[in-house]
């Protein structure tokens, strides 16, 4: 079932597959009208069970099959339109059971169908008693086999045993499933549910001393089902709890392990319910998320406009970073951040393209700026992710108070400034130019002299000190060549000229800067004459030498950040564009020449009619 699916609008689909004669029509129909079917058709019209049949009202329509062959591109569309499968054998044809794990499991795995799956044996009142045996017994291995089954049941249409149960459990698979929650092979929560359950249980635990009292119990209690307990309750739950694990109760009252035990509990005996309940109270959807409707709304921003942190959302960040640097050596390492996002579903930092974006110290560890710089990486890549990762490790103001848009990069030209806090820059050169280890030494990055060709995209993220605590502005590009390579430039000028070209004919333009990497090498022989010559006819600033391997940048990064700042100063202009400007200035002195001889003339006229006025008056 899709997690943004809402159950409680649209409904249950439930999907009844089986062999032919297995009791499919007479299942559905004996549950919808509550008495057996003297006639049943091949194939029923969807069905729509009562309302009332179940505790929780949500609408559930029932879909019966065909087996035939004739109609298995319909069967496929169904069991892919589903939110649970009830497959079923009849309790009289042992061949039928069979066939659950030779064909219908198999077929919904090839189909992709990943939907909780009931099996219901139908026709139990037909089965010889002489050879009646262990459901479990028989069902063990195939469940065993095919996770995605949620129950076994044996039903019987004609004497109406068990007919409503068997769609009581496929509803209840649906609104409460427990892959989600439970690994039924380790018979463990989930991590994911863990995290959920763990950030539930701080957000009850209101005086922070690690475990929730009965107070606090009982806020819970009323929060999540509308209940209070009563104080034998109380002592009830935590009585069962310290039988089982002491360490599930102190002094103070219900531990975190003590809470996570009382879910694996309810799990363990069937009351997935509970769980659910929890979780959906605090905004969580099934895929132990948080809802669309817990997050940032969608951000409306041009292409030239890009999302930060506020002050506010910075200034918590820093809180929290003090808070988990357990061992006082202003940094974070891999396991205080981990302890930092325990709280969230997965750190999102360990996948690309954030993993090993910041500056770390010689022990890897993360510092305040590079804690930060990732923040704020995250938040200019998919802001909707970071602000929902805010939330998970305790921002508790509204979410759309922990961003904001900047302003339009085509207004910072105009004004010759920025607003802004954080810029992309964009780093483009041919091979071997030198653009990796750039990256590198932004986050110092020891160089090597090892060449490792860059096959996918690579971040660096951190802070440049500018002197008057000066504004980060718009993004900006950076063109690397290797300066003793003739080839590396001529590439380089090529690609400048195609995005100062596209920025001309876009209106989105860039401030550039060229970059002359390894100036430890002997320069290619024209190199300064080429250099000077580009620089001059585009308009912006000669290339900048470096050589990371001496360790020698030149201030490229401040000088970058400084030339972010005054967009209007360091936009590159071709010869095409020159050409263009010059026309529209011409047109435009034209246009003016016009238009002060119209008022030349309107002025003369109105002058005339003075006169002849005058003339007239006199005589």
């Amino acid at each position: 079932m899709s997690a943004t699916k809402s159950t409680s609008t649209t409904g249950v689909r439930i999907v009844v597959a089986g062999d032919r004669g297995t009791g499919k029509s007479s299942l559905i129909i004996t549950a919808a009208a509550e008495s057996f079917p003297t006639n049943v058709p091949p194939v029923l019209p969807p069905t729509r069970l009562p309302e009332d049949m179940f505790p929780e009202h949500v609408p559930v329509t029932v879909i019966d099959t065909s087996s035939s062959l004739e109609n298995r591109g319909k069967l496929a569309d169904e069991l892919k339109r589903a939110d649970a499968v009830v497959l079923t054998y009849a309790c009289d044809e042992p061949s039928t059971l069979d066939r659950l794990s030779t064909f219908w499991l198999p077929e919904l795995r090839r189909l992709e169908v990943k939907v909780p799956v009931i099996v219901a044996g139908c026709k139990l009142d037909l089965r010889d008693e002489q050879q009646a045996v262990s459901l479990e017994l028989v069902m063990s291995p195939i469940m065993q086999q095919f996770r995605e089954i949620e129950t076994c049941i044996e039903c019987s249409a004609y004497k109406h045993i068990q007919i409503p149960e068997v769609f009581y459990y496929a509803q209840k698979a649906v609104l409460h499933p427990t892959a989600p929650l439970f690994d039924q092979e380790a018979q463990t929560l989930k991590p994911r549910c863990v995290r959920a359950l763990k950030r539930i249980f701080i957000l009850c635990d209101h005086d922070r001393d690690g475990a929730l009292s009965d107070a606090e119990l009982n806020d819970f209690q009323v929060k999540c089902f509308n209940a209070p307990l009563q104080p034998s309750e109380i002592v009830g739950v935590k009585r069962v709890v310290q039988e089982k694990l002491p360490e599930g109760v102190n002094e103070n009252g219900l531990t975190l392990t003590g809470f996570l035990f009382l879910h694996a509990l309810f799990i363990e005996k069937g009351r997935l319910e509970t769980t659910w309940t929890v979780l959906r109270k605090y905004g969580y959807n099934n895929d132990i998320r948080l809802g669309d409707d817990q997050l940032l709304p969608p951000i409306k921003r041009t292409p030239d406009q890009s999302v930060e942190l506020t002050s506010e959302a910075v200034e918590f960040l820093r809180g929290v970073f003090t808070l988990f640097d357990s061992d006082g050596d202003g940094a974070l390492n891999a396991h205080e951040l981990e302890d930092l996002f325990s709280t969230a579903p997965e750190s999102p930092w360990n996948e690309a393209p954030y993993a090993n974006a910041a500056e770390k110290n010689a022990l890897g560890g993360l510092s305040l700026d590079g804690f930060l710089s990732e923040w704020a990486f995250m938040t200019i890549l998919d802001p909707v992710l970071s602000v929902e990762n805010l939330i998970y490790i305790g921002y508790a103001g509204d979410p759309s108070s922990a961003v904001r848009v900047t302003r339009k990069r085509r207004v910072d030209r105009k004004k010759q400034s920025s607003d802004r806090n954080v810029f992309q820059c964009f780093v483009f050169g041919p091979k071997e130019a030198g653009k990796s280890s750039l990256l590198h030494s932004l986050v110092g990055r020891q160089f090597s002299e090892v060449y490792t060709p860059t096959t996918e995209e690579r971040y660096a993220v951190n802070t440049v000190d500018q002197p008057d605590d000066a504004l980060a502005a718009c993004d900006i590009a950076v063109f690397v060549h290797d300066s003793s390579n003739g080839s590396s430039w001529t590439r380089a000028t090529e690609l400048l000229v195609q995005v100062a070209s596209h920025g001309e004919s876009t209106g989105y333009e860039v401030p550039c800067l060229i970059v002359a990497a390894k100036d430890d090498l002997e320069p290619y022989p024209t190199a300064i004459q080429d250099s000077t010559r580009v620089s001059q006819d585009m308009g912006i600033e000669a290339p900048i030498p470096i050589s990371t391997k001496l360790g020698d940048f030149n201030n490229v990064f401040r000088r970058i950040v400084r030339a972010a700042e005054h967009p209007h100063l360091s936009i590159p202009e071709t010869e095409a564009g020159k050409t263009r400007k010059q026309y529209h200035r011409v047109l435009n002195r034209s246009l003016m020449v016009v238009s002060v001889g119209a008022a030349v003339a309107i002025v003369g006229l109105a002058a005339y009619r003075v006169y002849a006025t005058r003339k007239n008056t006199s005589s």
